[in-house]
């Protein structure tokens, strides 16, 4: 009693024929997944950080801290 032979004519396009759409649903489901889980709470949480942000009112913070080299704090 002997082993029958390995097919391995067609075994390459027989097995991509099963894993390319695998790996495509994968990657469109990856792709949903960063993009709703990821960027769109950070585009919001930007969105409500930059409602209320006041630029001048920041800077001048900083100024007076003493953070910039370049800039004297007001009171000098």
């Amino acid at each position: 009693m002997s082993l029958p032979k390995p097919v391995m004519r067609g075994l390459l396009g027989k097995r991509l024929r099963f894993h390319i759409p695998l790996a495509f649903a994968f990657a469109l489901v990856a792709g949903g997944l960063i993009k709703y889980g990821v960027t769109e709470p950070r585009k919001r949480a930007y969105a409500e950080f930059y409602k209320n942000y006041d630029g001048v009112k920041e800077f001048n913070h900083m100024r007076e801290a003493g953070v910039f080299q370049s800039v004297r704090p007001s009171g000098e």
